[in-house]
């Protein structure tokens, strides 16, 4: 958290410098391309990016109440099921019960007919809209991506999903947006149909956390990133452990090398 902390400072510039090439300019770490129409989000300091760094349990918690009172009004996640959460944020008894707030359809039944029953922990987080089209009826013909891989499908991770979030303004002058699109310049063209969805306070967080607009994108970014990788701590775990056993192979093969076969190599044999 020490990490955020220095960060700080710099988060609520991100958001509030106008212009994209002023920003550009501003940050230092920020640069737009030639043959780019959007500017590209600088890096920040996640806690999770070090080789032996896992993720924050508390801020996958906070992202997932982000995701959970925000962006799950438009936005499925269609890969993750209720289970992963389980030991990771939550715990088994807290995510039965968000499961069980839901409605979940399902059949046959014995009639052949289908029936609404409360969640399991075994079902994938419900989505806002039944099919494509409902989705895009919905939103004026924009179809809202699923957030599950996510992170992994734009370029920058959640360094993109962080300045995307937090990078909403009026637009420069001479630029004319069309009437449905919001003006966002981490975002391709400089026009996004999605609207700002974050306002400081806009939920509560369990752990009294300020629920201002950069801490609740960072959070449900790492939540994202997690989503997007739920084995990443355990992969790092399991890595730590075969460099740990790899490591103590090669002193044994070192030691048998130097003084025991290193004795047979040696050796001279004579005959008379």
């Amino acid at each position: 958290m020490a990490a955020w902390s220095r960060l700080s400072g710099r988060l609520p510039a991100v958001a509030a410098t106008a212009g994209a090439t002023g920003l550009a300019l501003a940050t230092g770490s920020t640069a737009l391309r030639a043959n780019d129409d959007a500017l590209h989000p600088p890096h920040f300091p996640w806690s999770h990016k070090g080789a032996l760094s896992s993720f924050d349990a508390a801020s996958i918690r906070r992202g997932y109440n982000v995701y959970r009172n925000v962006c799950a009004s438009c936005h499925s996640m269609n890969r993750i099921a209720y289970r992963n959460l389980v030991d990771v944020a939550f715990s088994a008894e807290e995510v039965k019960e968000m499961a069980e707030e839901t409605e979940v359809e399902d059949g046959p039944n014995d009639e052949g007919l289908s029936f609404s029953r409360p969640g399991r922990l075994s079902d994938v987080m419900p989505a806002p809209y039944a099919n494509e089209e409902a989705a895009r009826y919905a939103n004026n013909g924009a179809l809202p991506p699923d957030l599950s891989l996510i992170v992994k499908a734009r370029e920058g991770g959640e360094d993109y999903i962080f300045a995307l979030l937090t990078g909403y303004r009026d637009p420069p002058e001479g630029v004319s947006v069309r009437e449905g699109l919001h003006y966002n310049p981490y975002f391709a063209g400089g026009q996004i149909a999605m609207a700002r969805a974050l306002y400081d306070g806009g939920v509560e967080f369990d752990d009294m956390t300020p629920a201002t607009t950069s801490q609740m994108a960072k959070d449900v970014s790492t939540f994202l990133a997690w989503a997007a990788e739920p084995e990443h701590d355990e992969r790092k775990k399991m890595g730590m452990e075969w460099v740990a056993t790899f490591t103590l192979l090669a002193a044994a093969m070192f030691h048998a090398k130097r003084f025991k076969w290193s004795v047979f190599k040696t050796r001279k044999i004579t005959f008379r």
